[in-house]
């Protein structure tokens, strides 16, 4: 072997590396070492979790919130297939895409965090019909299952077997309306968990409400990161924004988000929560920073037109729905509940590289995907039809929406 040759790969490499591909190799390495330690030397060896305190991080971000921000897809998929909103089609395989990347990295994410890893298999054989958690892990398994199977044209036009993707086509709908049920069911059950534990649970959470909570706020914040998603493709890959559909995108955002108002506000009633509302210890403040930030700043955002036609509002209005939906997910899976065991629970950092990490390579693999697979098959058919320039974005109504433009000489 030619003694230049690997000093010379070695060279092309740092070449042809750039600053987030050195942060995501450091997370990725920081994220490998945390994973052998905890598969090594057990759960008490790499996270801050105790008998008394079992469910930390990878139980609040990476299922409870990785489970919610994965709702775009149900949500998409639903508006083009069942309702025929044929607008929606251009965002629908990124929306699928993000939600079974999200799916996978949930199921992922519960191999970390499960004691004994080898019996994730357990519920299809051990049925326990009268548990919320049975429930939730049957509809996770058969959800993935359906997002598997929406997302498999992609790889299987790349595979060319076009058989294949003609028998997908033709049960899509039965699947669409599957996995739309099966996603609402866990999305609500999931709020279902913390309702058997009223004593426990800081009352600024408790609530009767929580299932439609917890679906209200996934209806929301999946639009939200289907927003996020398409402004960051827009800037990575340099490839058009349908402002007109994601304009549609943050009015239902911001409807959902009333709504979920309307039932935050009449829990605070109901359970004559004022006591607890001007108490500003770390659960009064964090409680109003989900209001502030998660629900009433993105809804006036997304009220605006001037807004919802502006690329960068829509997606710091989307940011603000992300940041308060984890907010929310995080306090009434952790900050509910370290009061009443009298723990003071803050994950360790090899908990915290191991969820940085998961999202890495959520992020990774949709970029992988996007690079090989037809994710955005429109936006091909778009250039080698359409005239640069052919169509303008304007405001009429309050709302966003396409306009031919004139061509010049």
């Amino acid at each position: 072997m030619n003694n230049q040759t690997i000093p010379g790969k070695v060279g092309s490499f740092i070449r042809r590396l750039t600053f987030w591909k050195a942060v995501f190799i450091l997370i990725v390495a920081a994220g490998v070492y945390a994973t052998i330690v905890r598969f090594t030397f057990g759960l008490g060896a790499a996270t801050h979790l105790s008998d008394s305190f079992p469910w930390g991080l990878w139980i609040g971000f990476d299922v409870l919130c990785g489970v919610g921000l994965a709702a775009g897809g149900f949500v998409v998929a639903a508006a083009v297939y069942i309702f025929h909103l044929d607008d929606y089609k251009a965002i629908a395989r990124p929306a699928i895409l993000t939600a079974f990347l999200g799916y996978v990295l949930v199921v992922v994410a519960l191999l970390f965090d499960l004691g004994r890893p080898w019996n994730i298999w357990h519920p299809l054989v051990m049925w326990n019909p009268h548990s919320v958690m049975f429930e939730v892990a049957w509809c996770v398994m058969l959800y993935t299952t359906v997002l598997a199977l929406e997302f498999s044209p992609m790889l299987l036009e790349r595979l060319k077997m076009h058989k294949a993707v003609e028998i997908v086509h033709r049960i899509i709908i039965p699947l669409v309306i599957l996995g739309v049920m099966l996603s609402s069911l866990h999305q609500s059950s999931l709020g279902s968990l913390y309702l058997i534990m009223p004593e426990k649970v800081y009352p600024l959470w408790y609530t009767g409400n929580l299932p439609f909570l917890f679906f209200l706020s996934a209806i929301a914040v999946g639009p939200a990161m289907v927003i996020i998603e398409s402004f960051l493709s827009y800037r990575a890959y340099h490839r058009e924004i349908e402002m007109h559909i994601l304009s549609r995108l943050g009015k239902v955002t911001a409807v959902a988000l009333a709504v979920y108002l309307v039932l935050r506000v009449e829990d605070m009633i109901n359970y004559h929560l004022g006591a607890y509302l001007l108490t500003f210890n770390l659960e009064g403040l964090l409680y109003w920073a989900e209001i502030i930030v998660g629900v009433i700043t993105p809804i006036i955002m997304l009220a605006i037109p001037k807004i919802r036609a502006s690329k960068q509002g829509l997606f710091y209005s989307a940011v603000f729905v992300v940041s308060g939906f984890v907010l929310n997910r995080m306090d009434v899976s952790i900050t509910s509940l370290v009061r009443h065991y009298g723990v003071n629970y803050f994950p360790s950092w090899m908990e915290i590289s191991i969820t940085v990490m998961i999202v890495a390579l959520g992020f990774a693999g949709f970029a992988l995907a996007s690079k090989y697979l037809a994710v955005f098959p429109e936006e091909s058919q778009s250039k080698a039809h359409v005239h640069p320039g052919v169509y303008e974005i304007v405001v009429l109504d309050g709302d966003v929406q396409p306009r031919r433009a004139r061509v010049g000489n």
